[in-house]
C-alpha cells in the first residue's frame, strides 16, 4: 500500500489526522507517513497521506487538481481569510452587507480559466527563506512583496445563498475555532495558540456591537482547481467583486486528482 486517503475534520491538523490514523493501525507503527497537500485546521476533506517508502516520492503528488465545496461569510473579514484570523470591526461597519444572488454567478464565472492570486499572509510559502507567516506574525510584511500563484480554476459554480443571524454566525464561529486542540509549542501555534484569546474576543464584539448588521449571507460554491489554489484567497477575492469584504466560513475538499480539461472528467483519483 502506497497511500491512504483519510477524511480530515474540522480542527484537525493534518500531522493529527495521520497520527490518529496510525494509532488505530498498529500495523502502521514505525511506517513513515507524509500528507501529499495539506488542509488548514479549519477546512475538512479529503487529505492524501503516503506511506513508507512512498513518502520518497512526494514531490510525484504535488501537482493534483482538487475540488471542493465552500463558502464565504460576507461583511466580515480576517487577516487569516478565515475564522482563526483577527476580525477589523471598524471596516465592516462601512462596506456594502446586502448581496444580491443574482450577481453570484456570474462572479463565480468570472473566475474560471487561469488566474493570479496573491498567496495568503497566514500560509507556509516562503519568502527569502521565511514562511509568510512568520513574517506576519513579526509584524513585517512592509519588508516584502507578497508573491502570487499562477492557477486554472476549472470550475467555480455558486449553489446556494443562506441568511444567519449574528447570534448564530458567532455561535459558528467559535465552535469552529474552539475545535482545535491547544496548541503550546509556540513555533506551531502562530502566535501563542492561534491568538485565541483575543480571536474569541473579536467575535464576541461583533456579537455586541449594535452598530453592525443583525443578519448575515453566506454563499456557497463548488470549486475545481489546479493544486495550490487556496480556496481563502479566493473567498475574499470573491467579496471584493461583490464590493464588499468576506472571510472563507467552511472549506470541505471532495476530490484530490487528475482533471482532463480536454474530456471534462476526472481521470484519476486517491
Amino acid at each position: 500500500m502506497k497511500y491512504i486517503t483519510l477524511e480530515k475534520t474540522v480542527g484537525e491538523t493534518p500531522l493529527s489526522c495521520a497520527e490518529a490514523y496510525r494509532n488505530e493501525h498498529t500495523e502502521l507503527d514505525g511506517v513513515p507517513m507524509a500528507y501529499a497537500g495539506r488542509l488548514d485546521p479549519m477546512a475538512s476533506g479529503k487529505l492524501l497521506i503516503l506511506l513508507g517508502e512512498e513518502c520518497k516520492n512526494q514531490e510525484n503528488y504535488h501537482a493534483l487538481d482538487k475540488e471542493y465545496e465552500f463558502s464565504v461569510l460576507f461583511c466580515i473579514e480576517s487577516d487569516s481569510l478565515d475564522v482563526m484570523g483577527r476580525l477589523d470591526t471598524a471596516k465592516n461597519s462601512t462596506v456594502n452587507c446586502t448581496i444580491l444572488e443574482g450577481l453570484l454567478g456570474g462572479v463565480a464565472a468570472g473566475f474560471v480559466g487561469e488566474i493570479e492570486l496573491p498567496y495568503p499572509r497566514f500560509s507556509a510559502k516562503t519568502v527569502l527563506g521565511k514562511p509568510l507567516h512568520t513574517w506576519t506574525m513579526e509584524g513585517r510584511l512592509d519588508e516584502i512583496t507578497i508573491p502570487t500563484k499562477e492557477s486554472e480554476v476549472y470550475k467555480l459554480e455558486f449553489t446556494k445563498l443562506e441568511t444567519l443571524d449574528k447570534k448564530k454566525v458567532v455561535e459558528q464561529a467559535l465552535e469552529k475555532v474552539n475545535s482545535v486542540p491547544p496548541v503550546t509549542e509556540l513555533r506551531k501555534a502562530l502566535g501563542n495558540d492561534f491568538r485565541r484569546v483575543d480571536v474569541r474576543q473579536d467575535w464576541d464584539n461583533i456579537l455586541n456591537d449594535s452598530s453592525l448588521p443583525d443578519t448575515y449571507q453566506i454563499a456557497h460554491f463548488t470549486c475545481m482547481a489546479s493544486s495550490g489554489t487556496y480556496m481563502r484567497t479566493l473567498a475574499s477575492e470573491i467579496a471584493k467583486k461583490l464590493e464588499t469584504v468576506g472571510l472563507a466560513w467552511s472549506i470541505h475538499r471532495t476530490k484530490i486528482g487528475i482533471f482532463s480539461k480536454k474530456n471534462t472528467r476526472w481521470e484519476k483519483e486517491f
